[in-house]
């Protein structure tokens, strides 16, 4: 019998052999000071299949083996570390995104209160922080330093783009006696920390790498969806109930918001099916023509002659090709500098009507950073909350290389090392992108 999975949740089936083992440090001997919740202690044999695809479940079949599964996340009842001595480190790096503090807080109050760890640290400005010459100094942690951070966007740790010499940051950690790091951020976090517990394993020490995957644009392979993406989603609503507003004002009124989306179209897309009130949805993931009578242009000024106003909502890394520099540029962190595709588009509109003698007014909005430094929604908030006692659950585990996930509707540790192999992509022959076209009712916008 098919399984039908929510619409919502942007898992993509798993078509290839993908590994799936954490690694230890070594034995857990000592018992888990978590009496009050021995109930909910799982064990490493505790698992959770992976959704497969059709072709890939008949290989498996034929070949014998058995579909495959994740480590269900959670605590322990034998941890690998004495409470009384660990020191445990945290960071924060690329981009700003709803819910960070909270991450932060959860790790702080869970190895506090519930471990008993008191020796915590946060390292300023992302790996930055680890690198002598930049003269960063850390911050202690501790339940009174976090317990209101939560009421604020941003991390308090700071962050930066870039990299940093691997073995100067294990070098930091040895020297500080650091037997926990926990890094949040997105996949070049991800791959310097799969670098960073390489090294470590390179050197022989006992140190646990556990990752808190962290982008608003929500495409991190292997995760359902990441924190700060339902914020994101509910700001850009509110940007685009305003554009749909001026627009309705005037005659020919269009209203242009361009959100976050680098690669991955979740945010348009999901704040689309949330308001109604979107025309056209433009996301990296759709190639569109702009010009011919199936493109862009000539579909908006049939809305337009049709209805009056209109409200178009592009992604940030939509329509690349019409606006990407040659050659590319790159930033900090090696990723390419995206074109403005929404200044583009204002531009292309205006200069289009002009040609056809209409007199459009268009309100261009563009809320971004706004959306990415808020505080977390209730929403994201709670989910916050458990990522990070998860995330100290494995790391008293003695469990590394990892990042927590939520993943068919539960908890599970994924090996870094698989989440960085891919990004993930609004998949368009999905129900969900379908379901925005219907929302929309807008056409291929591609010419014959």
């Amino acid at each position: 019998m098919k399984e039908y999975c929510n619409p919502l949740d942007f898992t993509e089936e798993i078509q290839e052999e993908i590994q799936t083992e954490i690694e230890s440090l070594g034995p857990c001997k000592i018992d888990n000071p978590l009496k009050d919740t021995r109930p909910c202690f799982v064990t490493d044999e505790d698992r959770v299949s992976l959704r497969v695809s059709a072709s890939y479940l008949k290989k498996i079949i034929s070949e014998g083996k058995e579909i495959p599964s994740l480590e269900l996340a959670g605590p322990r009842p034998k941890i690998y570390f004495d409470p009384s001595k660990v020191r445990a480190g945290i960071v924060t790096c690329g981009g700003l995104c709803p819910g960070i503090n909270d991450v932060i807080r959860s790790i702080v109050m869970t190895l506090w209160y519930s471990y008993g760890v008191d020796k915590i640290v946060g390292f300023q400005y992302g790996l930055q922080g680890f690198i002598p010459e930049y003269k960063h100094p850390v911050v202690e942690l501790n339940p009174e330093v976090v317990k209101d951070i939560h009421n604020l966007g941003g991390t308090i740790l700071g962050t930066s783009r870039g990299h940093q010499p691997i073995e100067v940051i294990v070098d930091t950690l040895e020297r500080m006696n650091i037997q926990i790091l926990f890094m949040i951020g997105g996949d070049g976090t991800f791959r310097a920390a799969n670098k960073i517990k390489e090294e470590i394993a390179r050197r022989g020490l006992k140190i646990a790498v556990v990752a808190v995957p962290k982008t608003i644009d929500n495409d991190i392979w292997l995760v359902s969806k990441t924190f700060g993406f339902d914020t994101a989603v509910e700001l850009a609503c509110e940007a685009i109930r305003c554009a749909h507003t001026e627009a309705r004002a005037v005659p020919y009124g269009i209203g242009l918001v361009k959100l976050m989306g680098r690669h991955s179209g979740f945010i348009a897309a999901a704040a689309t099916l949330a308001t109604k009130e979107v025309n056209f949805c433009l996301i990296p993931e759709m190639d569109f023509d702009l010009e011919g009578e199936g493109g862009f242009l000539s579909a908006l000024e049939r809305r337009l002659r049709e209805r009056k106003h209109a409200v178009v909502v592009v992604a940030e890394g939509a329509g690349q090709k019409y606006v990407q520099k040659d050659p590319p540029e790159y930033d900090a962190s090696g990723n390419i500098k995206l074109g403005d595709i929404g200044r583009f588009l204002k531009e292309k509109i205006a200069e289009y009507f002009r040609g056809k003698g209409m007199e459009v007014v268009i309100r261009y909005i563009d809320p971004s950073y706004i959306i990415r430094s808020v505080p977390a929604n209730v929403s994201d908030r709670i989910y916050c909350g458990f990522l990070g006692q998860y995330a100290v659950h494995a790391a008293m585990a003695g469990k590394t290389g990892l990042m927590i996930s939520f993943l068919n509707d539960q908890f599970v540790h994924v090996p870094l090392s698989e989440a960085v192999k891919r990004r993930k992509f609004v998949n368009l022959n999905s129900r969900f992108w379908l379901s925005v076209l219907e929302s929309t009712g807008q056409p291929p916008l591609k010419n014959a």
